[in-house]
């Protein structure tokens, strides 16, 4: 029986050996590779697909789908299966589908194992699946409902840490790529020229949002948030550039980019009752810029998730032996409980992490509790950067000062 490379088969006892081939042939490894990846597109649609199911339940579902009211659990009026508690049953309905399939796919190593088939095809059972999925949490009861959001609100901030942390991986393999050594001078002057661009996209950034969102000195929180990042950028430089760490521009200047950004976003999603607000200062535009925004918003939940689900390495801590012709191309259970973790999260940002009180129509992640998250996101993200850049020089330290302990103990043994 052979295995890897040459499929699996059995020899027959006639004379010249037959090989009967049992699983999936030599020349068809590439194409279920191509399959593989290819469906992991179609999982993101079926995400983006609940997502707007949860908006539009949100939004309108109580004046387009009226008979859900006489459903039992909806409570009177169907109050129970609108808005707040609406979103959070179509969440459900999608995290059950994504961890049914983390379930039925976990462990998968081969692309001849029965659960790369299913993870590929059978789409009229999954279809089927996540149907019924999705019409289930319409019959739990509020409480249970009420019950999921409290988890929901955890699966969520786990699932920002998951995509903090694959993002700074990503910073770090960048930095590696473009700034490797003294050979490759073109790719070292692109990335210096690429490290001073974001540079200055972030001080600019600073810039615009001291003069649109500091329009009084009374604006204390927002001084404070754009002030604190402005800290954090001029330490990440410093820190990054110090001799021992010696990490160049590059990754801090992605990195800089990054925090500036969540503090804008952070500043974006504060209350419009707040003088200070940049909802309350856009108000008066039209309304298409708000639409676009939503779009846009959901757009990059879809893409954050996607993106995080795919980069299964950056969670790895240990190093995989040599891929294998028949090995799967990504891990498809981590893909999947990403997108179970990345369903709670999209029902956060659609109530804004309040399990009590409706969003408004046509937003998303805005009030207080969503800017304090982004906030504390930003700072996170900071901190941990800024770790992965000491970290090695202060293991080398540990290291330098055991083998001076061992020198010193083996020098005094010695009469």
């Amino acid at each position: 029986m052979s295995q890897g490379g040459e499929g699996r088969g059995v020899h027959t006892g006639q004379g010249n050996s037959e090989f009967v081939s049992w699983g999936t042939p030599n020349a068809d490894y590439a194409s279920e590779k191509k399959k593989s990846l290819r469906v992991r597109y179609v999982y993101a649609v079926i995400f983006l697909l609940t997502n707007l199911i949860a908006w539009f339940i949100r939004d309108y579902g109580k004046r387009i789908i009226p008979q859900l009211r006489y459903l039992k659990s909806c409570g009177a009026g169907g109050q129970d299966c609108f808005l707040t508690l609406g979103v959070l049953r179509v969440s459900l309905g999608c995290f059950i589908f994504f961890f049914l399939m983390f379930l039925s796919t976990s462990r998968t190593r081969k692309l001849h194992e029965p659960r790369n088939v299913w993870h590929s095809s059978w789409w009229s059972l999954k279809f089927f699946v996540f149907i019924v999925s999705m019409l289930v949490p319409f019959f739990f009861p509020p409480a249970l409902i009420q019950l999921y959001g409290e988890v929901a609100r955890v699966g969520a901030g786990i699932f920002l840490l998951l995509q903090l942390v694959s993002v700074i991986q990503f910073i770090s393999w960048w930095n590696k790529y473009w700034m490797p050594d003294e050979k490759m001078k073109q790719i070292c002057s692109l990335g210096l020229f690429t490290s001073t661009i974001f540079y200055i996209a972030s001080f600019c950034g600073i810039g615009l949002m001291y003069s649109l969102y500091v329009p009084k000195l009374r604006c204390v929180l927002n001084i404070f948030f754009i002030s604190w990042t402005l800290i954090l950028l001029i330490v990440m430089m410093v820190v990054s550039l110090h001799s021992k760490v010696n990490r160049g521009l590059l990754s801090s200047g992605i990195m800089a980019s990054y925090v500036v950004f969540l503090c804008w976003s952070a500043i974006r999603s504060e209350p419009a009752t707040e003088k200070c607000s940049a909802q309350k200062q856009e108000s008066g535009n039209s309304d298409w810029i708000t639409i676009l925004s939503f779009l846009i918003a959901i757009c990059a939940v879809v893409m954050a998730t996607f993106s995080t689900g795919i980069d299964s390495q950056s969670f790895q801590f240990r190093k995989d032996k040599a891929k294998e012709e028949d090995d799967i191309p990504y891990k498809y259970g981590f893909f999947h409980i990403i997108f179970s973790l990345g369903a709670m999260y999209f029902a956060m940002l659609f109530i804004s992490w309040n399990l009590n009180n409706s969003a408004t129509k046509w937003s998303m992640d805005v009030g207080w509790t969503s800017t304090w998250v982004k906030i504390i996101n930003e700072w996170l993200a900071a901190s941990i950067y800024l770790w992965t850049l000491i970290s090695p020089v202060v293991r080398q330290a540990k290291v330098r000062n055991h083998e001076e302990g061992v020198q010193e103990a083996n020098g005094s043994a010695i009469p």
